[in-house]
């Protein structure tokens, strides 16, 4: 699955990345890469998603979000309010 079809609230992990080669590397650059763990905080109607990723918040648009895939992280990730 992508992390566009996650549900909200929702810890994933990155299983790969599927896209142009430069989009892939500006990612990695970002920290987003195989096996980090994503918190899916938002989608908006526009497709764009609000992720956050090592402690800092994404928005990520629907032809980037398409190309992350994910699957439901084994334990859940605090969005920091506990």
């Amino acid at each position: 699955m992508t992390i566009l079809d996650g549900t909200i609230h929702c810890a994933y992990t990155v299983t790969d990345i599927s896209m142009e080669e430069n989009i892939m590397r500006r990612l990695e650059s970002l920290g987003i890469n195989s096996g980090t763990r994503l918190l899916l905080m938002n989608r908006k109607r526009n497709g764009t998603v609000i992720i956050k990723a090592r402690g800092t918040r994404w928005a990520i648009g629907r032809d980037i979000a398409v190309g992350i895939l994910v699957q439901p992280a084994e334990e859940e990730m605090s969005d920091g309010s506990n």
